[in-house]
């Protein structure tokens, strides 16, 4: 039985997009699966934001408004999911560890010539069975609402190289630290320590993507020595900092 126009998938995507450039706010009828072949993405929604380097992709459910801004030249591949895949995927955004075969089923789909509709649909499964058979990846930044947590968020973000505590925070922004500790566990979903550590991380991608040494990252996001820098950051990106840095020289 020949498929319905709805439950087709739109057509795969290339987007070559320079360093810190953004796309407008925008929504798609369909979910769709986004991989940086190079660079970093970065995408941001109300609820926070997300950011995946070249090991990892963004599942981004059907009408999520999103925002993608890049980091360094990026190749931004995307792969549409008709309902009937998009359902074997979660309902939220979320970021995902790339293994090689699901790169190259990535690169097969967006790569010209185009193929048959059934031969897309085997490389669309094998994108979905390997992205599902990895954990979900802890690289989404969720961003607070309340006034006071949005306070401490700005003061953190403002000066990665001087950790404050939650209490020295509190005094600043005139609450409590349990009170805030709370909030924190509330409307991230995590505690204080680790939503600042997220935040580190991404900041040093960041700063990886843009040259920056081992080194040079480690104390400007506030790491006391580079062993620990590389401990957190290779528990989250899934290889250490100097590998990192390197895949984005090939």
């Amino acid at each position: 039985m020949p498929k319905s126009r709805h439950d087709s998938p739109a057509p795969e995507q290339i987007h070559l997009l320079g360093h810190r450039e953004r796309t407008p706010a925008h929504t798609h009828q369909q979910g769709h699966v986004v991989y940086p072949a190079t660079g970093v993405l970065s995408m941001v929604t109300e609820d926070g934001s997300w950011i995946a380097p070249p090991n990892r992709a963004v599942w981004i459910p059907a009408g999520s408004a999103h925002q993608h801004r890049a980091h360094g030249i990026t190749d931004m591949r995307i792969v549409f999911m008709a309902k009937r895949f998009a359902a074997l995927l979660p309902s939220r955004p979320v970021v995902l560890a790339v293994t090689p075969l699901a790169r190259e089923a990535v690169l097969a789909l967006t790569r010209p010539p185009g193929r048959p509709p059934e031969a897309r649909d085997r490389l669309r499964r094998i994108i979905i069975d390997d992205l599902l058979a990895t954990p979900e990846m802890p690289l989404h930044l969720p961003q607070p609402r309340d006034d006071r947590l949005q306070a401490v968020a700005r003061l953190v973000e403002r000066d990665l190289a001087a950790p404050v505590s939650l209490a020295g925070l509190g005094r600043r922004v005139g609450a409590g630290e349990r009170t805030l500790s709370r909030l924190f566990r509330e409307e991230t979903g995590m505690s204080f320590r680790r939503w600042r550590t997220q935040l580190r991380v991404h900041r040093a991608l960041l700063m990886l993507t843009d040259g920056c040494s081992v080194i040079d990252t480690a104390t400007a996001c506030g790491w006391a020595n580079p062993s620990a820098f590389i401990d957190a950051f290779t528990a989250l990106v899934g290889v250490t900092p100097g590998r990192y840095q390197r895949s984005l020289q090939t």
